[in-house]
């Protein structure tokens, strides 16, 4: 597995993100994932799923030690005392003593976010993550998350994919040796996929579209993607991105399609927030 170096983390360039998955199904989803070479595997307090996701870890003959595993504290929970408690929350639910990835979730205007960093630094120091980080964080709060920061961030994971332009928030994450975490890297697939500069790629390489977009991920240097699938079958498959890669053109026409700038995920921030 290729993995990106973040500010001294090793970041397997493809993970499983588990957002909607639940119960057995997750576990098991989980399970195939390890069984079939990934060794990322993303989650968070906010889905629900952490218990599930300890299940499918505990179950798979991976040691724990190969298997890079992130969640998130949820921005109602940042506030220092409450970021320690939920984080501890999340190690028993996933029967770990520590995570290799903590993020802030979401920011949150209420809390201010001095006390928020200072926490999470406080989860490095005392061992309950390995490295830590943040999500969903527009340009001018990602600034101000690393000068707050004592210990290095090593990520930032936000909604990317080919439709949504997100190269100001990916040149400052790679200006500050920060990894890029692309959720919802398919986009919906549908519309995305039927993009000539997709399907003539996927034709020319004997591939999927799905693969492609991967590729393109993951082609960028520091881009980590975490495609959700809840199909057994589809978990070889955005795997086995490789042992090909898209020409400097074809990198090019896909990320033309910025132009669309949808986004799947609008948390409603106010204008002077949401500034990435």
């Amino acid at each position: 597995m290729h993995s990106v170096n973040a500010n001294g983390a090793q970041i397997p360039a493809l993970g499983l993100g588990t957002w909607t998955l639940s119960g057995d199904d997750c576990a098991e989803l989980v399970l195939r994932a390890l069984s079939v070479g990934y060794r990322h595997i993303d989650t968070a307090a906010a889905y629900g799923n952490e218990k599930d996701v300890g299940v499918g870890l505990r179950a798979s003959d991976v040691a724990r030690d190969d298997v890079f595993v992130t969640t998130k504290v949820w921005w109602t929970d940042i506030a220092p005392g409450d970021l320690e408690r939920s984080t501890e929350a999340s190690l028993k639910h996933l029967g770990l003593d520590q995570v290799d990835l903590l993020l802030i979730h979401w920011p949150n205007p209420k809390i201010p976010l001095a006390g928020s960093i200072k926490a999470l630094n406080a989860m490095k120091r005392t061992g309950l993550a390995r490295h830590i980080g943040v999500s969903n964080f527009p340009t001018a709060l990602l600034s101000q998350a690393i000068a707050l920061s004592d210990e290095p961030l090593v990520a930032n994971q936000v909604e990317n994919h080919p439709y949504l332009d997100q190269r100001k928030v990916y040149r400052l994450c790679r200006d500050n040796g920060m990894a890029l975490v692309s959720y919802c890297p398919l986009y919906r697939g549908g519309d995305l996929f039927s993009e000539n500069a997709i399907r003539d790629a996927a034709a020319r390489h004997g591939r999927t579209p799905g693969q492609i977009v991967l590729r393109w991920h993951v082609q960028q240097e520091g881009v980590v993607a975490i495609p959700r699938t809840t199909k057994i079958a589809r978990l070889s498959e955005n795997i086995a991105i490789f042992d090909f890669a898209l020409s400097d053109e074809e990198m090019a026409a896909i990320s033309a399609l910025t132009g669309r700038n949808a986004r799947l995920c609008d948390f409603g921030f106010s204008p002077e927030w949401d500034a990435a």
